[in-house]
């Protein structure tokens, strides 16, 4: 979880990703050994010294400037996410946010969580823990309460719980969304050693994570749709929204709904039918 090598890696693999076509850099001859841009081509587009990038590429460029960042970000072509990330990344020690303290689910949180009696909804924080849930999540994702808090976390479920595979049926997207968050996660929060922990707990015991880690994908998703494969009710494909808490930008709530009158949304109705008194959180949870 090295910042500098996190830098070094997320820049290496962007600029291996570009074709020297996409950006009019086909001027430097000879046959290419390695694929993407070389040093001196993206140092041209950025309007940096070979010497300069390649020291920012190895970790080794000191206060580095937003403005050398931006442009860096523009010849790389990274997005709205990964141009963060690289900022994140690249951010003196001195000025990178450390975790402080246990996150706790305020009670206005908690409020709107219980009045969701009708659909799924939980709320995630750093490192991807569940810090609390409704009724219909722990019927549909996990049973929450029976897990010990250390596995009390979305990129656990994904990659070292054998039966996440059967509930969702697009596995392989889940994956990459989770693995994409935790790497924005690792961009905020580069000396958070309880990640660090997650991180190589993942790496020793999964190939899928260690294969998506590898690809330094970053995404922060707001909306979209998750099928899901309940084991009574069969498949449902929900929209999501996350909504971050307006007093902790590392607190989200996901709220899975349906449309009116759709299969889905029957079987979110039968799905309530089904839930009991379990709505929970969990003080202890980890900073």
């Amino acid at each position: 979880m090295d910042r500098a090598q996190q830098l070094s890696e997320f820049l290496k693999n962007r600029r291996a990703r570009l074709h020297p076509e996409e950006v009019g850099a086909g001027t430097f001859g000879d046959r290419r050994r390695v694929p993407g841009l070389r040093r001196e081509e993206l140092a041209l587009l950025a309007g940096v010294s070979v010497d300069y990038y390649t020291r920012l590429e190895q970790g080794r460029a000191r206060n580095v400037s937003p403005d050398i960042l931006d442009a860096v970000a523009d010849a790389l072509r990274l997005d709205a996410d990964e141009r963060a990330h690289l900022h994140n990344l690249a951010k003196p020690a001195g000025a990178r946010k450390r975790p402080g303290r246990p996150q706790r689910v305020g009670p206005e949180m908690h409020q709107a969580l219980d009045a969701l009696t009708t659909v799924p909804a939980y709320i995630i924080g750093r490192r991807l823990d569940i810090l609390a849930w409704n009724d219909l999540a722990r019927l549909l994702i996990a049973d929450f309460p029976t897990l010990p808090v250390a596995e009390r976390n979305m990129a656990r479920l994904v990659f070292l719980d054998e039966t996440s595979k059967d509930l969702y049926p697009d596995w392989e997207t889940k994956a990459r969304d989770t693995v994409s968050n935790l790497r924005l996660d690792a961009g905020r929060h580069p000396d958070d050693p309880r990640l660090a922990t997650l991180v190589g707990e993942l790496s020793l015991h999964s190939a899928d994570f260690r294969r998506l880690w590898a690809d330094h994908n970053v995404r922060g998703r707001t909306r979209g749709r998750k099928r899901f494969v309940h084991p009574r009710l069969g498949e449902l494909a929900l929209d999501y929204v996350a909504m971050r808490a307006p007093d902790d930008l590392d607190m989200t709530m996901m709220i899975y709904s349906a449309p009116p009158g759709s299969d889905a949304a029957t079987s979110l109705h039968l799905l309530s039918s089904l839930t009991a008194p379990a709505t929970g959180t969990d003080s202890l949870q980890t900073a």
